[in-house]
């Protein structure tokens, strides 16, 4: 355990942002005897972290969007209910952002895009394991796979499709016939036609529980939490000062891991405009089912997933784009019970449910930022889309390994750098 650090005293490392990835990466940094400081204006994880699927999803090495988004943009504008919205209203502000998207949709870029995902998420699975087992609590993770099924016959072209590319990526995936997906999740609807199964994907029974695991893993290394909004900073000789409203904060880095809210920080500290927009992502919770699914289950043509918890079956997913600012709309969460249905032998209730409404940081190549700017002083980690949680646990590592000067000259790390935008 680090020294405790006096009020006066300058932390080694000021990390903003108490999010899945943050929290990680303290805690990390923490392991090599630096002192560090996590600050956020929420408790820890109680932004996006707090309400994600829950799912491990190694095999998303696709971004989320493809060519047939130009098709769907009618009625991303029209349907307020649609798996993917977009707000009219916002539509001014995102037209930058969705035009650099498209671009990032063509061959060469597309490619690249794989590549940088496939890479994080090959290695996020072996580095949860390490990293739960680290604080003595592997159990909070359970690797039991998760399947992508479908109910149309119409279907079944895509999938194998779908397949035959996952596989060109080194995805391990096995086609599940019908009779496999009633012996493994015999609630479902036996109308159901198939699916494919993801062995090496797992699912987390509490979000929360494991941001609160890794939080008290970190705090008996030393590192402090403080409950503040950071407004602005600047660099100097000596390292940051960041201001607060109560009071500057001081440290030799700063690791700028806040989600959805990077982007003013970042720019206030290297000068770099980053094209960082928000997917916001809904969930519903059903506090009285706990025995429907073994594993979580994605629907192909419902576009969305539902993930077996402690606390219940989580169902979330669609994608809003409407901002940081407009109130969140959660009939877009209720929406989520009423694409269930039909999905089981009999209707999930209801009873006790509770909606919620989160911000995933998004870049319009679906890539995250890595990266060490500004002689050290200045530590990027955010813009993981809703791949947050799979890769919190192998961005931790690469950030504690930027702290040693060559490791940016890696090619390994390229595709995640903030210049390449």
């Amino acid at each position: 355990m680090n020294a405790p650090m006096a009020a006066s005293d300058p932390a080694d490392v000021v990390v903003v942002g108490a999010g899945i990835v943050g929290v990680a990466c303290a805690l990390q940094l923490a392991r090599q005897n630096l002192r560090v400081v996590v600050v956020d204006r929420q408790a820890p994880g109680q932004g996006a972290s707090f309400g994600n699927a829950g799912h491990l999803a190694t095999e998303q090495v696709f971004p989320i969007a493809d060519a047939s988004i130009l098709k769907r943009l009618p009625a991303m504008l029209t349907d307020p209910m649609g798996p993917l919205r977009l707000d009219w209203k916002y539509l001014p502000r995102a037209l930058p952002w969705f035009t650099r998207l498209l671009l990032n949709l063509r061959p060469a870029p597309f490619q690249r895009t794989v590549a940088g995902l496939r890479t994080l998420n090959e290695g996020s699975l072996a580095a949860w394991q390490r990293l739960l087992a680290s604080i003595g609590q592997p159990e909070l993770f359970r690797h039991d796979g998760s399947l992508l099924m479908f109910e149309h016959s119409a279907s079944r072209p895509a999938v194998e499709a779908l397949q035959a590319r996952l596989r060109q990526q080194q995805v391990p995936v096995e086609y599940w016939a019908t009779s496999q997906v009633r012996d493994a999740a015999p609630h479902l609807s036996e109308h159901l036609q198939g699916g494919l199964f993801f062995p090496a994907t797992g699912h987390f029974i509490d979000p929360l529980g494991v941001v609160d695991a890794l939080v008290k893993a970190a705090r008996g290394c030393g590192v402090q939490f403080m409950q503040r909004e950071v407004s602005g900073g600047h660099l100097h000789a000596g390292g940051v000062s960041l201001a607060t409203g109560q009071g500057p904060l001081a440290a030799q880095r700063v690791l700028i891991a806040c989600g959805a809210h990077s982007a003013p920080l970042t720019q206030a500290l290297t000068g770099k405009r980053v094209p960082l927009d928000t997917e916001r992502g809904y969930h519903l919770m059903l506090p009285h089912e706990h025995a429907r699914l073994p594993f979580a289950v994605t629907s192909l043509e419902r576009r969305f997933i539902m993930t077996p918890m402690a606390a219940g079956l989580r169902l979330a997913g669609t994608v809003e784009f409407a901002g940081l600012e407009r109130p969140p709309n959660m009939a877009r969460a209720w929406q989520l019970h009423r694409l269930s249905q039909g999905l089981f032998n009999q209707a999930l209730s209801v009873e006790g449910a509770t909606p919620w409404m989160g911000f995933r940081p998004s870049l319009p190549d679906s890539l995250p930022v890595i990266d060490r700017l500004e002689n050290g002083r200045v530590l990027l980690a955010f813009g993981h889309q809703h791949l947050g949680l799979t890769q919190a646990a192998l961005t931790a590592e690469w950030v504690a390994a930027l702290l040693q000067p060559s490791v940016t000259d890696r090619p390994a790390l390229k595709p995640y750098r903030l210049d390449r935008f």
